[in-house]
């Protein structure tokens, strides 16, 4: 059942998709497949998505909660009512996709478990994003990204040398799981599409910060345990000062080694065995970086990038508000217009992959909280005084 926002189109246009997530893993997610030209429909508590309570220097809305959830119809229903959790059925049995992030066992306490569900539509792709994964001793544990990053190393890898764990802030686990959402739920599409079956695909941020380790992950037999498994390549690759501003730079590559020092004014350090490898180098950063910073001082960040042009990998350090009007950003159409009926005109993120022949439709502004309740509920069947008595009843808001 198509949206009534705009004609369908994209990869997935046909596809509706239940979003009852909160955070972002599960309504990002979501909101990836909306890009490809799902509908989805988020279907929230009386109490609305946690993320919509989150600080933000926006006064009418979190900007988390826009920036991750656009492109949806928005829906409030109590599902601890009958009515409530009959209108969820009713969208259950036409939808193709659910998608949600209780923690194991609530499901099933609400009457929504995959169990319930696939005898109403066996052809449902039911999506479950955890914390830790459906067994083990912390199944029923509450995950959160920077939690699961402490966990699993990535503080500790991120730590300078000889500093305390640091955490990488812009929920790069929860965005990674978000990812393995699109992924896991459009590859159960496509399974179902020769058996006509549905299925359960399992996200877990466990998984996700995991997956996002891969190259740490690997323990030979003969190893010891306590063992460096970073996978930075010295100081020569990395952030440095400049005469005004900070330049990331990567130079692992003998081409691009050479063109650092040729351009740097360092060409001898190009020519010297000492150097001539990324081992050697990382083994003689304390050689190396003080001559390269020195050098650095003669331009400024932004400069350093025109000298180094595509001779060298680099990018000057920026705020993210630089991308509202980068050049690059703007001829790939990643930054686009939006209209939201509290929080006026704004901008933000278009879509994150390009397709040629079904680019998808365009995307619209995250929902006001049940704003599309009585539409959607119409859409499926219920009159005007079904949903009146849903609401006096307070399943529907």
């Amino acid at each position: 059942m198509p949206s009534a926002v705009q004609p369908a189109s994209g990869p997935l246009a046909g596809i509706t998709v239940l979003d009852l997530s909160a955070y972002i893993a599960g309504p990002y997610g979501c909101s990836l497949l909306a890009d490809q030209g799902a509908r989805v429909i988020k279907v929230e508590p009386p109490s609305g998505d946690n993320l919509r309570k989150y600080p933000s220097t926006l006064s009418s809305e979190s900007r988390a909660f826009l920036g991750v959830n656009r492109s949806k119809d928005g829906v409030a229903l109590d599902l601890k009512t009958a009515g409530g959790l009959q209108a969820l059925l009713t969208l259950v049995r036409e939808a193709d996709v659910l998608v949600h992030n209780f923690r194991p066992g609530v499901p099933q306490r609400l009457g929504i478990g995959y169990a319930e569900l696939q005898t109403l539509n066996p052809r449902l792709i039911y999506c479950a994003v955890t914390g830790y994964g459906e067994k083990g001793p912390l199944k029923a544990k509450a995950g959160y990204d920077q939690v699961l990053q402490t966990m699993t190393g990535m503080c500790v890898a991120q730590a300078k040398p000889g500093g305390a764990p640091e955490v990488l802030y812009g929920s790069v686990v929860d965005y990674y799981a978000a990812a393995m959402v699109a992924s896991g739920v459009a590859s159960a599409l496509y399974e179902r599409e020769r058996t006509g079956l549905g299925q359960e695909v399992g996200v877990s941020l466990l998984r996700s910060a995991l997956a996002m380790q891969s190259a740490r992950l690997v323990w030979a037999d003969d190893e010891p345990r306590e063992l460096d498994r970073d996978m930075r390549s010295g100081g020569i690759t990395g952030i440095h000062p400049t005469r005004e501003g900070h330049l990331y730079l990567s130079a692992n590559t003998p081409h691009f080694w050479k063109a650092l020092c040729e351009k740097t004014g360092l060409a001898h350090l190009a020519s010297d065995e000492r150097f001539d490898t990324v081992r050697k180098r990382a083994e003689q950063h304390q050689v190396i970086v003080p001559q390269l910073h020195e050098a650095l001082q003669q331009h400024s960040a932004l400069e350093w990038e025109q000298v180094f042009g595509e001779a060298v990998p680099c990018a000057a350090a920026r705020r993210v508000d630089d991308m509202f009007d980068d050049p690059q950003c703007l001829a790939e159409e990643l930054i686009g217009e939006f209209e939201h009926p509290v929080v006026g005109r704004y901008r933000g993120f278009t879509r994150a992959i390009d397709f040629g022949r079904t680019p998808g439709p365009k995307p619209f502004a995250a929902p006001v909280f049940g704003a599309d309740s009585d539409r959607v509920m119409a859409e499926y069947g219920f009159n005007a005084e079904q949903i009146d008595v849903l609401r006096a009843n307070g399943a529907l808001l």
